[in-house]
C-alpha cells in the first residue's frame, strides 16, 4: 500500500491564533512541533497498516513547517515553497490512497477555525465548475481526477462537516470545535493523537470506506478577489477571463493546469495585496 498525506497547519491540533501560522509569531515554533505530531500519528498508522511508501507534503505557507528532525524517518517529506502542486505536490496514480491532515473550513464558514480559501486576505471565494469550493473539495476532485480516493481528514468540526459534504461519509477526525474564527474548544494534543491514529489505522484496514469526488471536465475555476487590482493583474496570464471588476475565470480539460495556476495567482495576489494592504 502507498500512501499520500497532505498537512495544512490551520487544522492541525491546539492551534486557534494566525500568529501561530507564521515563521516568527508567537507559538509557531510549537505550532509546527504539534503539526508535525498530527503528522506522525497517520504516518506511524499508514506503516503500522503495512504501507511500504507514504509520501507526506508540508501543505501550508513557504511549505517549510513540518519539522524534519522530528517527522517520522521512514517516510518521504515534500517540502519548500512555491512548488508546483502546492498542497498536492508528491501526488501522483502511484498512490492508493491520500490522506488530509490539519485541513481547514472554506472561506466564510460560521465556526471555521482560522477558515479562508487558498489565501487568508486576497481572496473572498473560490467557485469550481460554479460551486463554492474550499481547500478541501478542491484537493480531493484533484486526487479524484488521478485516480486516489481520499481515507482521512482531520481538522476542526467545520472541516470535518466539509469533508462530508464533498466526499460523502469519508472517515474524519474532529480536534477542535470553533466558537469562533480565532477560538475552539480543544482536544489535548496526547487525546487527539490519539484519534487521529486509531481512525487512520481503521480506515486504512477498509478500502472499502475510501472515498471520491469525481468532476467531469471541462474544470472550470473561479475566483472573488479582494481587490480590483489583483483580479486584473491576474488576468495577464494566458486564458484567464475577467469576468467582473473582482473577478477572474480559467477553463481547462487538466486539473493539474487548475492547481498550478492557483499557485500562480496566489503569488501574483501576495504581491498586488501587500502594494495595497493599506486600504483593506
Amino acid at each position: 500500500m502507498k500512501v499520500f498525506v497532505s498537512v495544512d497547519m490551520e487544522g492541525i491540533t491546539g492551534l486557534t491564533d494566525p500568529e501561530e501560522m507564521r515563521a516568527g509569531g508567537r507559538g509557531y515554533e510549537r505550532g509546527c512541533e504539534l503539526m508535525t505530531a498530527d503528522a506522525n500519528a497517520v504516518i506511524t498508522a499508514a506503516f503500522d497498516a503495512g504501507a511500504d511508501k507514504v509520501v507526506v507534503a508540508d501543505a501550508h505557507g513557504n511549505g517549510k513547517n513540518l519539522r524534519v528532525d522530528l517527522i517520522d524517518e521512514r517516510c518521504t517529506l515534500v517540502r519548500g515553497p512555491y512548488k508546483p502542486m502546492r498542497m498536492a505536490e508528491g501526488l501522483g496514480n502511484w498512490c492508493d490512497v491520500a490522506m488530509y491532515v490539519g485541513y481547514h473550513a472554506r472561506a466564510g464558514t460560521p465556526r471555521g477555525v482560522l477558515n479562508h480559501t487558498w489565501m487568508g486576505r486576497e481572496i473572498q471565494n473560490v467557485t469550481f465548475n460554479g460551486e463554492v469550493a474550499g481547500e478541501i473539495r478542491l484537493m480531493a476532485a484533484y486526487a479524484s481526477s488521478l485516480g486516489v480516493p481520499v481515507g482521512l481528514v482531520t481538522g476542526d468540526v467545520a472541516a470535518c462537516a466539509e469533508a462530508r459534504e464533498v466526499l460523502g461519509e469519508v472517515a474524519t477526525v474532529a480536534v477542535k470545535k470553533g466558537s469562533d474564527r480565532y477560538a475552539a474548544e480543544l482536544v489535548p494534543p496526547a487525546r487527539a493523537h490519539r484519534m487521529i491514529n486509531e481512525a487512520a489505522r481503521a480506515v486504512l484496514a477498509s478500502p472499502d470506506r475510501w472515498r471520491r469526488h469525481d468532476v467531469e471536465p471541462p474544470y472550470t475555476l473561479g475566483v472573488e478577489w479582494s481587490s480590483t487590482a489583483i483580479a486584473q493583474s491576474c488576468e495577464v496570464v494566458p486564458g484567464v477571463r475577467l469576468t467582473g471588476p473582482r473577478t477572474t475565470e480559467f477553463s481547462t480539460d487538466d486539473f493539474h493546469e487548475i492547481v498550478g495556476l492557483l499557485g500562480v495567482w496566489s503569488t501574483i495576489a501576495g504581491d498586488v495585496g501587500c502594494t495595497g494592504r493599506h486600504y483593506g
